[in-house]
């Protein structure tokens, strides 16, 4: 287990509450409360191939502002029941058709009253993109740390990125899921997930194996406060990586913010160390979602 937030004693205990998915998956979310009652409720999905477990810190340090912070756990890992193989095969439509609804429901049910806010690191920050457009009436607003589209035009590598993207498909198809542990990107991960996620890195689209749903356009109608914090050494998510997720959404209200190195006190600010001292995260998310919380209520 991670290491806890300096206030995380005074804190409730994290609780792992079962989450069953329409088609019988289980997972944990894990929730985190604040000491005081809550006005706001953080739905958070990690990046991929990142156990919920190691977010704590995070919803520990968002906790100690008065919080309440949901994790969820991706489908093929962690407290998940399915191990992507040849016989358990998913992509995005499973995780917003199935998975999400069930996380959020659980969520919703133990923090009823509170405004609801979708986020993510990374692809969990796209994923839950998606699912507000499928479903923009649910949350009051979004967030993106370390995170853009994948489209390889926007990276300075792009054209190894656009291998990297026709290759990884043909890969899991020939194990039968992409080993991500052995080549260092991810999980083991299920082979129409990494088709999704492929297709949008050559063409710059999001779709969803399965699904009949245009959610480009529906992105394009989606109104909603966005917070996209970019980690200032990441090239992962580069500022146009993040621009060309962030153009999906022109009626959005997007405010984006660089984290540096000096604002996390370490050497660099990528895609990952800043969550090994998630405060400065933590207050800048926080500080958003108090801006939100006043200017509803003027």
């Amino acid at each position: 287990m991670p290491a806890t937030f300096p206030l995380a004693a005074k804190l409730p205990p994290c609780e792992a509450i079962p989450a069953v998915a329409a088609d019988g998956a289980r997972a944990d979310v894990l929730l985190q409360r604040p000491a005081q009652a809550t006005t706001r409720l953080l739905y958070w999905v990690p990046a991929l191939g990142v156990a919920a477990k190691h977010y704590l810190p995070l919803a520990q340090a968002l906790a100690a502002r008065g919080v309440t912070v949901a994790i969820h756990e991706w489908r093929g890992i962690g407290s998940s029941d399915r191990r992507a193989s040849r016989r358990q095969d998913w992509g995005y439509r499973e995780l917003l058709v199935d998975d999400l609804p069930a996380g959020i429901a659980v969520a919703r049910a133990h923090v009823a009253q509170a405004p609801l806010y979708l986020g993510g690191h990374s692809l969990g920050a796209q994923i839950a993109v998606l699912y507000a457009a499928l479903h923009p009436r649910e949350p009051a607003g979004l967030l993106a740390v370390a995170s853009g589209a994948p489209y390889w035009r926007q990276f300075p590598q792009g054209r190894l990125l656009w291998l990297a993207y026709a290759l990884a498909p043909w890969l899991a198809r020939a194990f039968g899921y992409l080993p991500g542990r052995r080549i260092g990107f991810g999980g083991n991960e299920a082979r129409r997930l990494i088709d999704d996620w492929a297709r949008t890195g050559r063409t710059g689209r999001y779709a969803a194996m399965g699904m009949a749903a245009d959610v480009e356009a529906l992105l394009q109608q989606l109104r909603l406060p966005v917070l996209a914090l970019r980690l200032q050494d990441d090239w992962l998510a580069p500022q146009t990586s993040l621009s060309w997720l962030l153009e999906k959404m022109p009626q959005g209200e997007a405010v984006q913010q660089v984290v540096t190195a000096a604002d996390l006190g370490a050497d660099k600010a990528d895609h990952f160390g800043w969550m090994k001292t998630p405060g400065p995260v933590a207050t800048r998310v926080a500080d958003w979602l108090d801006a939100q919380a006043t200017q509803k209520s003027t």
